[in-house]
C-alpha cells in the first residue's frame, strides 16, 4: 500500500502566510460539497457539516479499502456569498450570508466509489477557481472583515486584478479545539485580469 497523501502538505493551494497577499493559478479540483444560506452560527450549518464528514470519512476508507491509496481528509472549506457584499465587510449580518461547505476529494476516486459511500445528502463537483488572491488569517473569524476589505479594495486593484466568482474560506483549525484568537484560516479571492486599452 501506499503511503498516505496528505494535500495540506503537498498542493500549492494550501499555502498561504499571514501578512502576504499571494497569487497563485488554483487548478480545477473536486469536492464533496452540500449548500446552505443563513447564519453560520447556527443548527442549520452544524448539521450540513454532519453531513459532510461522515461522507469523507467512508470516501476515505473505501479508497483505501478498495484501490489500496489512503489520504488524510483535508479541511473544511466553504464558499461564501449575499446578494450586498456589505453584509461581510460592513454590517456583518449573517442572516443573508450564502453559503457551500466543501472537502476536497481526490481525482483518483471514480465517480462509482462515491456513488456507493453517499446516501444522496452531498454532491461530488469540480469547482473551478483559476487565477486566487489568498492570505492567512490568523483569529477570530468574526475579525476577518479588515483584511477582506484590504485584499478586495487595495490589493488585488493595485495588481491591475478584478475580482470574480466567490469568497473562499479554508479552515485549517478545528474551532472545536482551537481558541478564536488562534484560529487559521485561508482567505482566497478568485480575480481575473482587468483589459487595459
Amino acid at each position: 500500500m501506499s503511503n498516505k497523501v496528505d494535500f495540506q502538505k503537498t498542493l500549492d493551494a494550501y499555502r498561504a502566510k499571514r501578512g502576504e497577499f499571494r497569487v497563485l493559478d488554483v487548478p480545477d479540483q473536486r469536492y464533496l460539497m452540500i449548500d446552505g444560506h443563513g447564519d453560520p452560527n447556527t443548527p442549520v450549518f452544524a448539521a450540513a457539516v454532519e453531513q459532510l464528514y461522515p461522507v469523507a470519512y467512508r470516501l476515505k476508507f473505501a479508497s483505501k479499502r478498495e484501490l489500496a491509496r489512503d489520504y488524510v481528509v483535508p479541511p473544511l472549506e466553504g464558499l461564501w456569498w449575499a446578494d450586498d457584499y456589505a453584509s461581510f465587510t460592513d454590517a456583518r449580518d449573517k442572516s443573508l450570508w450564502s453559503w457551500t461547505l466543501l472537502i476536497l476529494t481526490p481525482d483518483w476516486i471514480p465517480p462509482e466509489l462515491f456513488a456507493a459511500v453517499d446516501p444522496g445528502s452531498v454532491r461530488l463537483e469540480t469547482l473551478s477557481e483559476g487565477r486566487c488572491v489568498q492570505t492567512l488569517h490568523v483569529g477570530s473569524f468574526d475579525d476577518e472583515a479588515p483584511l477582506l476589505e484590504r485584499m478586495h479594495t487595495e490589493v488585488i486593484p493595485s495588481q491591475g486584478l478584478a475580482l470574480t466568482g466567490l469568497h473562499h474560506e479554508i479552515y485549517l483549525s478545528d474551532p472545536r479545539r482551537v481558541a478564536p484568537e488562534k484560529r487559521r484560516t485561508i482567505l482566497r479571492q478568485p480575480v481575473v485580469t482587468i483589459a487595459t486599452t
